[in-house]
Protein backbone atom coordinates (compact mmCIF):
# COMPACT_ATOMS: atom_id res chain seq x y z
CA UNK A 1 0.00 0.00 0.00
CA UNK A 2 1.24 3.25 -0.72
CA UNK A 3 2.44 6.06 1.17
CA UNK A 4 0.35 9.12 1.68
CA UNK A 5 1.54 12.11 -0.48
CA UNK A 6 2.88 14.59 1.84
CA UNK A 7 1.35 17.86 0.33
CA UNK A 8 4.71 19.96 -0.81
CA UNK A 9 5.08 23.37 1.73
CA UNK A 10 2.95 26.51 0.13
CA UNK A 11 5.27 29.28 -1.50
CA UNK A 12 5.35 32.42 -0.17
CA UNK A 13 5.91 35.10 -3.09
CA UNK A 14 6.18 32.65 -5.18
CA UNK A 15 5.88 33.51 -9.17
CA UNK A 16 2.33 34.67 -10.22
CA UNK A 17 -0.38 32.95 -12.83
CA UNK A 18 -0.10 33.80 -16.03
CA UNK A 19 -3.57 35.86 -16.15
CA UNK A 20 -2.31 38.32 -13.17
CA UNK A 21 0.90 38.34 -13.96
CA UNK A 22 -0.31 39.85 -17.33
CA UNK A 23 -2.84 41.80 -14.98
CA UNK A 24 0.02 43.20 -12.40
CA UNK A 25 2.10 44.19 -15.70
CA UNK A 26 -0.69 46.12 -17.60
CA UNK A 27 -1.53 48.01 -13.78
CA UNK A 28 2.12 49.22 -12.82
CA UNK A 29 2.75 49.91 -16.37
CA UNK A 30 0.51 52.92 -16.11
CA UNK A 31 1.33 53.16 -12.50
CA UNK A 32 4.71 53.94 -13.09
CA UNK A 33 4.14 56.63 -16.00
CA UNK A 34 1.84 58.18 -13.11
CA UNK A 35 4.26 57.82 -10.34
CA UNK A 36 6.66 60.15 -12.79
CA UNK A 37 4.08 62.63 -13.30
CA UNK A 38 3.66 62.64 -9.36
CA UNK A 39 7.15 63.29 -8.56
CA UNK A 40 7.63 65.95 -10.97
CA UNK A 41 4.13 67.47 -9.81
CA UNK A 42 5.84 66.99 -5.86
CA UNK A 43 8.97 68.83 -7.34
CA UNK A 44 6.93 71.76 -9.43
CA UNK A 45 4.80 72.32 -6.38
CA UNK A 46 7.90 72.36 -3.60
CA UNK A 47 9.07 75.03 -6.29
CA UNK A 48 6.65 76.79 -6.92
CA UNK A 49 5.81 77.20 -2.94
CA UNK A 50 9.48 78.20 -1.58
CA UNK A 51 10.68 80.59 -4.72
CA UNK A 52 10.01 84.49 -3.52
CA UNK A 53 8.25 85.40 -6.66
CA UNK A 54 6.26 82.41 -6.82
CA UNK A 55 5.18 81.62 -3.66
CA UNK A 56 2.14 84.51 -3.67
CA UNK A 57 0.61 83.02 -7.04
CA UNK A 58 0.73 79.04 -5.31
CA UNK A 59 -1.19 80.90 -2.31
CA UNK A 60 -3.53 82.41 -4.19
CA UNK A 61 -4.31 79.68 -7.40
CA UNK A 62 -4.82 77.06 -4.04
CA UNK A 63 -7.29 78.76 -2.09
CA UNK A 64 -9.31 80.42 -5.12
CA UNK A 65 -12.98 79.17 -4.75
CA UNK A 66 -15.30 78.10 -6.86
CA UNK A 67 -18.21 75.30 -7.87
CA UNK A 68 -21.76 76.32 -6.77
CA UNK A 69 -22.54 77.65 -3.26
CA UNK A 70 -26.04 76.67 -3.19
CA UNK A 71 -24.91 72.83 -2.94
CA UNK A 72 -22.14 73.33 -0.48
CA UNK A 73 -19.39 73.08 -2.91
CA UNK A 74 -18.25 76.71 -3.10
CA UNK A 75 -14.61 74.77 -2.45
CA UNK A 76 -10.71 76.01 -2.70
CA UNK A 77 -8.45 74.47 -5.87
CA UNK A 78 -7.51 72.45 -3.30
CA UNK A 79 -9.91 71.35 -1.36
CA UNK A 80 -11.21 70.47 -5.03
CA UNK A 81 -7.97 67.88 -5.46
CA UNK A 82 -7.86 66.53 -1.90
CA UNK A 83 -12.11 65.65 -2.20
CA UNK A 84 -12.36 65.35 -5.61
CA UNK A 85 -9.75 64.23 -7.59
CA UNK A 86 -8.63 61.91 -4.85
CA UNK A 87 -12.44 59.97 -5.00
CA UNK A 88 -11.06 58.70 -8.33
CA UNK A 89 -8.26 57.46 -7.24
CA UNK A 90 -9.76 55.51 -4.33
CA UNK A 91 -12.41 54.52 -6.92
CA UNK A 92 -9.49 52.70 -8.65
CA UNK A 93 -8.15 51.47 -5.66
CA UNK A 94 -11.90 49.74 -5.06
CA UNK A 95 -11.84 48.01 -7.75
CA UNK A 96 -8.42 47.09 -7.48
CA UNK A 97 -9.39 45.21 -4.22
CA UNK A 98 -12.57 43.67 -5.69
CA UNK A 99 -11.05 42.23 -8.88
CA UNK A 100 -7.84 40.58 -6.40
CA UNK A 101 -10.44 38.97 -4.17
CA UNK A 102 -12.60 37.67 -6.66
CA UNK A 103 -10.87 36.57 -9.60
CA UNK A 104 -7.45 37.62 -8.57
CA UNK A 105 -4.70 35.40 -7.12
CA UNK A 106 -6.08 36.49 -3.40
CA UNK A 107 -9.51 34.81 -3.82
CA UNK A 108 -7.72 31.97 -2.15
CA UNK A 109 -7.70 32.97 1.55
CA UNK A 110 -4.38 31.36 1.93
CA UNK A 111 -2.62 34.04 -0.77
CA UNK A 112 -5.12 36.58 0.59
CA UNK A 113 -3.36 36.34 4.20
CA UNK A 114 -0.05 37.55 3.01
CA UNK A 115 -0.76 40.88 1.89
CA UNK A 116 -3.69 41.30 4.34
CA UNK A 117 -1.46 40.62 7.24
CA UNK A 118 1.56 42.09 6.03
CA UNK A 119 -0.96 45.32 5.06
CA UNK A 120 -2.40 45.74 8.98
CA UNK A 121 1.35 44.54 10.44
CA UNK A 122 2.14 47.72 8.15
CA UNK A 123 -0.29 50.10 9.41
CA UNK A 124 -0.26 48.74 12.97
CA UNK A 125 3.55 49.16 13.68
CA UNK A 126 4.02 52.75 12.23
CA UNK A 127 0.79 54.01 14.62
CA UNK A 128 2.41 52.53 17.04
CA UNK A 129 6.02 54.06 16.34
CA UNK A 130 4.01 57.82 16.04
CA UNK A 131 2.22 57.14 19.14
CA UNK A 132 5.45 56.23 21.81
CA UNK A 133 6.90 58.98 19.96
CA UNK A 134 4.53 61.61 21.03
CA UNK A 135 4.21 59.98 24.11
CA UNK A 136 7.76 60.22 25.06
CA UNK A 137 7.57 63.59 23.74
CA UNK A 138 5.13 65.17 24.82
CA UNK A 139 3.15 65.79 21.23
CA UNK A 140 -0.29 65.81 19.90
CA UNK A 141 -1.53 61.83 19.01
CA UNK A 142 -4.41 63.51 16.34
CA UNK A 143 -1.47 62.63 13.66
CA UNK A 144 -1.17 58.52 14.82
CA UNK A 145 -2.77 57.67 11.47
CA UNK A 146 -0.16 59.98 9.09
CA UNK A 147 2.13 57.40 8.34
CA UNK A 148 0.20 54.35 8.19
CA UNK A 149 -0.57 54.42 4.81
CA UNK A 150 1.83 53.57 1.14
CA UNK A 151 2.06 55.29 -2.35
CA UNK A 152 2.08 52.51 -4.90
CA UNK A 153 2.54 55.30 -7.64
CA UNK A 154 5.88 57.17 -5.96
CA UNK A 155 6.91 53.70 -4.99
CA UNK A 156 7.01 52.78 -8.37
CA UNK A 157 8.41 56.06 -9.67
CA UNK A 158 11.28 55.53 -7.63
CA UNK A 159 11.89 51.38 -9.13
CA UNK A 160 11.23 52.86 -12.29
CA UNK A 161 14.30 56.12 -11.20
CA UNK A 162 16.89 53.62 -10.23
CA UNK A 163 16.44 50.51 -13.31
CA UNK A 164 15.86 47.81 -10.54
CA UNK A 165 14.21 45.22 -12.59
CA UNK A 166 12.09 43.61 -9.64
CA UNK A 167 10.44 40.45 -10.02
CA UNK A 168 7.00 40.55 -10.78
CA UNK A 169 5.90 38.75 -7.60
CA UNK A 170 7.39 41.90 -5.21
CA UNK A 171 5.79 44.12 -7.79
CA UNK A 172 2.53 42.41 -6.90
CA UNK A 173 3.45 41.98 -3.62
CA UNK A 174 3.94 45.63 -3.22
CA UNK A 175 0.88 46.89 -5.10
CA UNK A 176 -1.41 44.34 -3.28
CA UNK A 177 0.10 46.07 -0.31
CA UNK A 178 -0.94 49.33 -1.25
CA UNK A 179 -4.30 48.58 -2.24
CA UNK A 180 -5.35 47.18 1.18
CA UNK A 181 -3.85 49.58 3.21
CA UNK A 182 -5.43 52.39 1.08
CA UNK A 183 -8.62 50.44 1.89
CA UNK A 184 -8.27 50.55 5.85
CA UNK A 185 -6.78 54.42 5.24
CA UNK A 186 -9.86 55.26 3.75
CA UNK A 187 -11.38 53.01 6.76
CA UNK A 188 -9.77 55.30 9.17
CA UNK A 189 -10.41 58.78 7.52
CA UNK A 190 -14.22 57.85 7.76
CA UNK A 191 -14.08 56.69 11.30
CA UNK A 192 -11.74 58.70 12.67
CA UNK A 193 -12.00 62.16 10.83
CA UNK A 194 -15.69 62.48 10.60
CA UNK A 195 -16.60 65.08 13.31
CA UNK A 196 -20.42 65.93 12.06
CA UNK A 197 -22.97 63.98 10.09
CA UNK A 198 -25.48 65.37 8.18
CA UNK A 199 -27.64 62.23 7.80
CA UNK A 200 -29.88 63.33 5.28
CA UNK A 201 -27.44 63.84 3.29
CA UNK A 202 -25.98 60.92 3.98
CA UNK A 203 -28.84 58.66 3.84
CA UNK A 204 -29.30 59.89 0.17
CA UNK A 205 -25.83 58.96 -0.37
CA UNK A 206 -26.76 55.61 0.47
CA UNK A 207 -29.85 55.35 -1.58
CA UNK A 208 -27.75 56.90 -4.68
CA UNK A 209 -25.30 54.17 -4.15
CA UNK A 210 -27.89 51.50 -4.10
CA UNK A 211 -29.29 52.59 -6.80
CA UNK A 212 -26.19 52.98 -8.95
CA UNK A 213 -25.96 49.25 -7.77
CA UNK A 214 -29.14 47.97 -9.23
CA UNK A 215 -28.04 49.42 -12.37
CA UNK A 216 -25.13 47.65 -12.56
CA UNK A 217 -27.18 44.32 -11.36
CA UNK A 218 -29.35 44.68 -14.41
CA UNK A 219 -26.91 45.53 -16.59
CA UNK A 220 -27.48 49.46 -17.54
CA UNK A 221 -24.71 50.52 -19.53
CA UNK A 222 -23.38 53.68 -20.73
CA UNK A 223 -21.42 56.22 -18.89
CA UNK A 224 -24.03 58.92 -19.17
CA UNK A 225 -25.86 57.12 -17.05
CA UNK A 226 -23.16 56.36 -14.70
CA UNK A 227 -20.72 59.80 -14.42
CA UNK A 228 -24.23 61.93 -13.18
CA UNK A 229 -24.90 59.54 -10.87
CA UNK A 230 -21.57 59.19 -9.07
CA UNK A 231 -21.04 62.93 -9.31
CA UNK A 232 -24.34 62.99 -7.50
CA UNK A 233 -23.23 60.12 -4.58
CA UNK A 234 -20.16 61.88 -4.24
CA UNK A 235 -21.39 65.98 -3.54
CA UNK A 236 -24.34 63.82 -1.31
CA UNK A 237 -21.29 61.94 0.43
CA UNK A 238 -19.04 65.08 1.15
CA UNK A 239 -22.15 67.21 2.29
CA UNK A 240 -22.97 64.19 4.49
CA UNK A 241 -19.48 65.06 6.02
CA UNK A 242 -18.02 61.97 5.58
CA UNK A 243 -14.95 62.37 3.62
CA UNK A 244 -15.96 62.25 -0.06
CA UNK A 245 -13.88 59.29 -1.54
CA UNK A 246 -15.47 57.08 0.43
CA UNK A 247 -18.07 57.35 -2.46
CA UNK A 248 -15.42 56.27 -4.66
CA UNK A 249 -14.45 53.25 -2.92
CA UNK A 250 -17.69 51.75 -2.40
CA UNK A 251 -18.80 51.99 -6.26
CA UNK A 252 -15.56 50.62 -7.03
CA UNK A 253 -16.35 47.83 -5.02
CA UNK A 254 -19.89 47.41 -6.81
CA UNK A 255 -18.22 46.31 -9.97
CA UNK A 256 -18.80 42.94 -11.14
CA UNK A 257 -15.07 41.86 -11.62
CA UNK A 258 -15.70 38.47 -12.64
CA UNK A 259 -16.15 37.26 -16.56
CA UNK A 260 -19.05 35.62 -18.30
CA UNK A 261 -18.71 33.07 -21.04
CA UNK A 262 -19.27 35.90 -23.37
CA UNK A 263 -16.63 37.94 -21.98
CA UNK A 264 -13.25 38.83 -22.45
CA UNK A 265 -12.95 40.79 -19.77
CA UNK A 266 -15.10 42.10 -16.66
CA UNK A 267 -17.03 45.27 -16.53
CA UNK A 268 -14.99 45.75 -13.95
CA UNK A 269 -11.59 45.36 -15.85
CA UNK A 270 -12.87 47.30 -18.76
CA UNK A 271 -13.75 50.45 -16.67
CA UNK A 272 -10.56 50.27 -14.83
CA UNK A 273 -8.44 49.95 -17.82
CA UNK A 274 -10.27 53.38 -19.11
CA UNK A 275 -10.00 55.14 -15.44
CA UNK A 276 -6.52 54.51 -14.04
CA UNK A 277 -4.61 56.64 -16.61
CA UNK A 278 -7.35 59.29 -15.43
CA UNK A 279 -6.47 58.46 -11.99
CA UNK A 280 -2.53 57.59 -12.27
CA UNK A 281 -1.92 60.63 -15.43
CA UNK A 282 -3.99 63.30 -13.85
CA UNK A 283 -5.63 63.17 -10.19
CA UNK A 284 -2.75 61.69 -8.23
CA UNK A 285 0.04 64.28 -9.76
CA UNK A 286 -3.04 67.22 -9.18
CA UNK A 287 -3.43 66.63 -6.13
CA UNK A 288 -0.12 66.57 -5.16
CA UNK A 289 0.55 69.59 -7.28
CA UNK A 290 -1.79 71.67 -4.56
CA UNK A 291 -0.62 69.53 -1.39
CA UNK A 292 3.04 68.76 -1.41
CA UNK A 293 3.92 72.70 -1.51
CA UNK A 294 5.25 73.37 1.59
CA UNK A 295 7.86 75.99 2.74
CA UNK A 296 11.17 74.40 3.38
CA UNK A 297 14.27 76.03 4.53
CA UNK A 298 16.78 74.78 6.52
CA UNK A 299 15.58 75.58 10.04
CA UNK A 300 11.99 73.87 9.33
CA UNK A 301 13.73 70.82 7.71
CA UNK A 302 15.50 70.62 11.53
CA UNK A 303 12.15 71.17 13.39
CA UNK A 304 11.00 68.13 11.79
CA UNK A 305 13.28 66.01 13.81
CA UNK A 306 12.82 68.15 16.96
CA UNK A 307 9.32 68.16 17.20
CA UNK A 308 7.51 64.62 18.23
CA UNK A 309 4.41 64.98 15.54
CA UNK A 310 6.93 65.20 13.05
CA UNK A 311 9.75 62.91 14.20
CA UNK A 312 7.15 60.46 14.82
CA UNK A 313 5.56 60.22 11.21
CA UNK A 314 9.36 60.44 10.04
CA UNK A 315 10.02 56.90 11.88
CA UNK A 316 6.29 55.73 11.26
CA UNK A 317 7.43 55.50 7.49
CA UNK A 318 10.74 54.63 7.92
CA UNK A 319 11.51 51.92 10.84
CA UNK A 320 7.53 51.63 11.44
CA UNK A 321 6.38 50.59 8.01
CA UNK A 322 9.90 48.76 6.98
CA UNK A 323 9.67 46.48 11.03
CA UNK A 324 5.44 46.05 10.49
CA UNK A 325 5.50 44.75 6.86
CA UNK A 326 8.40 42.49 7.33
CA UNK A 327 7.53 41.07 10.82
CA UNK A 328 3.83 40.48 9.10
CA UNK A 329 5.24 38.66 6.37
CA UNK A 330 7.27 36.55 8.29
CA UNK A 331 4.84 35.46 10.84
CA UNK A 332 2.35 34.73 8.18
CA UNK A 333 4.96 32.35 6.74
CA UNK A 334 5.97 31.01 10.37
CA UNK A 335 2.28 30.28 11.58
CA UNK A 336 0.83 28.89 7.79
CA UNK A 337 4.20 26.66 7.46
CA UNK A 338 4.95 28.46 3.92
CA UNK A 339 8.31 28.77 2.59
CA UNK A 340 9.80 31.78 1.01
CA UNK A 341 10.00 31.43 -2.69
CA UNK A 342 13.53 29.43 -4.20
CA UNK A 343 14.21 32.73 -6.58
CA UNK A 344 13.67 35.18 -3.00
CA UNK A 345 15.65 35.87 -0.03
CA UNK A 346 14.15 37.27 3.24
CA UNK A 347 16.30 40.46 2.28
CA UNK A 348 14.35 41.12 -0.80
CA UNK A 349 11.17 40.93 1.53
CA UNK A 350 12.92 43.74 4.11
CA UNK A 351 13.82 46.14 0.74
CA UNK A 352 10.49 46.10 -0.43
CA UNK A 353 8.98 46.75 2.91
CA UNK A 354 11.53 49.79 3.09
CA UNK A 355 9.90 50.76 -0.29
CA UNK A 356 6.53 50.94 1.04
CA UNK A 357 7.74 53.80 3.64
CA UNK A 358 7.32 56.40 0.91
CA UNK A 359 3.37 57.43 2.00
CA UNK A 360 3.35 60.36 0.21
CA UNK A 361 -1.09 60.55 -1.50
CA UNK A 362 -2.47 59.47 1.70
CA UNK A 363 -0.26 60.04 4.01
CA UNK A 364 -0.52 64.24 2.81
CA UNK A 365 -4.31 63.65 2.87
CA UNK A 366 -4.52 62.03 6.53
CA UNK A 367 -2.18 65.15 7.67
CA UNK A 368 -4.27 67.74 6.15
CA UNK A 369 -7.09 65.68 8.28
CA UNK A 370 -5.75 65.58 11.40
CA UNK A 371 -4.77 68.87 12.33
CA UNK A 372 -7.65 70.79 10.29
CA UNK A 373 -7.12 74.18 11.96
CA UNK A 374 -3.50 74.62 12.89
CA UNK A 375 -2.30 75.08 9.28
CA UNK A 376 1.60 75.62 10.71
CA UNK A 377 1.42 72.20 12.22
CA UNK A 378 -0.25 71.04 9.08
CA UNK A 379 2.44 72.14 6.71
CA UNK A 380 5.24 70.94 9.19
CA UNK A 381 3.87 67.47 9.03
CA UNK A 382 3.17 67.72 5.32
CA UNK A 383 7.54 68.10 5.44
CA UNK A 384 8.15 65.48 7.84
CA UNK A 385 6.19 62.94 5.03
CA UNK A 386 8.21 64.45 2.29
CA UNK A 387 11.23 63.89 4.85
CA UNK A 388 10.11 60.26 5.63
CA UNK A 389 9.01 59.40 2.13
CA UNK A 390 12.58 60.40 0.73
CA UNK A 391 14.66 58.79 3.66
CA UNK A 392 12.92 55.10 2.82
CA UNK A 393 13.45 55.74 -0.67
CA UNK A 394 17.25 55.82 -0.49
CA UNK A 395 17.22 52.99 2.04
CA UNK A 396 15.12 50.86 0.03
CA UNK A 397 17.11 52.25 -3.57
CA UNK A 398 20.50 51.02 -1.58
CA UNK A 399 18.96 48.05 -0.14
CA UNK A 400 17.44 46.60 -4.10
CA UNK A 401 20.67 47.76 -6.10
CA UNK A 402 22.58 44.93 -3.84
CA UNK A 403 20.43 42.54 -5.34
CA UNK A 404 19.81 44.00 -8.58
CA UNK A 405 21.67 41.99 -10.17
CA UNK A 406 20.13 38.74 -9.38
CA UNK A 407 16.23 40.65 -9.78
CA UNK A 408 17.44 41.40 -13.49
CA UNK A 409 18.45 37.38 -14.19
CA UNK A 410 14.45 36.95 -12.13
CA UNK A 411 12.99 39.44 -14.52
CA UNK A 412 14.91 37.73 -17.75
CA UNK A 413 13.90 34.10 -17.27
CA UNK A 414 10.24 35.52 -16.51
CA UNK A 415 10.16 37.54 -19.81
CA UNK A 416 12.16 34.89 -21.88
CA UNK A 417 9.75 33.71 -25.11
CA UNK A 418 11.71 31.76 -27.31
CA UNK A 419 9.15 30.15 -29.27
CA UNK A 420 7.69 33.77 -29.99
CA UNK A 421 4.39 32.77 -29.22
CA UNK A 422 3.77 35.49 -26.42
CA UNK A 423 3.49 33.68 -23.82
CA UNK A 424 6.50 33.60 -21.61
CA UNK A 425 8.33 30.67 -21.92
CA UNK A 426 8.70 29.56 -17.96
CA UNK A 427 4.44 29.37 -17.89
CA UNK A 428 4.40 26.92 -20.91
CA UNK A 429 6.81 23.85 -19.18
CA UNK A 430 4.08 21.70 -18.65
CA UNK A 431 2.58 21.91 -21.92
CA UNK A 432 3.82 19.25 -24.79
CA UNK A 433 2.97 21.50 -27.77
CA UNK A 434 5.63 24.17 -26.38
CA UNK A 435 8.32 21.99 -26.19
CA UNK A 436 7.08 20.43 -30.07
CA UNK A 437 7.45 23.83 -30.74
CA UNK A 438 10.77 23.95 -29.43
CA UNK A 439 11.98 21.12 -31.03
CA UNK A 440 10.60 22.67 -34.11
CA UNK A 441 12.92 25.55 -33.31
CA UNK A 442 15.95 23.88 -32.65
CA UNK A 443 15.73 21.37 -35.40
CA UNK A 444 15.75 24.36 -37.89
CA UNK A 445 18.47 26.18 -36.02
CA UNK A 446 20.33 22.71 -35.99
CA UNK A 447 19.90 22.35 -39.82
CA UNK A 448 20.98 26.06 -40.62
CA UNK A 449 24.07 25.42 -38.45
CA UNK A 450 24.63 22.01 -40.68
CA UNK A 451 24.48 24.09 -43.92
CA UNK A 452 26.81 27.07 -42.57
CA UNK A 453 28.95 24.33 -41.49
CA UNK A 454 28.92 22.73 -45.09
CA UNK A 455 30.08 25.75 -46.54
CA UNK A 456 32.17 27.36 -44.48
CA UNK A 457 34.24 24.09 -44.79
CA UNK A 458 33.55 24.36 -48.43
CA UNK A 459 35.28 27.67 -48.57
CA UNK A 460 38.24 26.57 -46.27
CA UNK A 461 38.95 23.47 -49.23
CA UNK A 462 38.95 26.32 -51.81
CA UNK A 463 41.25 28.26 -50.20
CA UNK A 464 43.52 25.86 -49.64
CA UNK A 465 43.75 24.39 -53.13
CA UNK A 466 44.06 28.78 -53.79
CA UNK A 467 47.06 28.45 -51.70
CA UNK A 468 48.19 24.97 -52.72
CA UNK A 469 48.52 25.93 -56.43
CA UNK A 470 49.72 29.16 -55.79
CA UNK A 471 52.74 27.34 -53.93
CA UNK A 472 53.42 25.18 -57.36
CA UNK A 473 53.41 27.96 -59.67
CA UNK A 474 55.80 29.72 -57.83
CA UNK A 475 58.43 26.62 -57.00
CA UNK A 476 60.92 27.47 -60.52
CA UNK A 477 63.84 29.74 -59.91
CA UNK A 478 62.75 33.83 -60.28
Amino acid sequence: MAAPRTPSPRKVLGRLSLPERNFVADALRTETVGGVLLLIAAVTALIWANVPALHDSYESVSHFHLGPAALGLHLSIAHWAADGLLAVFFFVAGIELKRELVAGDLRDPRAAALPVVAALCGMAVPALVYTLTNLTGGGSLQGWAVPTATDIAFALAVLAVIGTSLPSALRAFLLTLAVVDDLFAILIIAIFFTDRIDFAALAGAVVGLAVFWLLLRRGVRGWYVYVPLALVNWALMYNSGVHATIAGVAMGLMLRCTTREDEEHSPGEHVEHLVRPLSAGLAVPLFALFSAGVAISGGALGDVFTRPETLGVVLGLVVGKALGIFGGTWLTARFTRASLSDDLAWPDVFAVASLAGIGFTVSLLIGELAFDGDPVLTDEVKAAVLTGSLIAALGATVLLKLRNARYRRMYEDEERDEDLDGVPDIYEQDDPAYHLRMAELHDRKAAEHRRLAEVKAAERRGLAEVAGGAGEDNDGPA
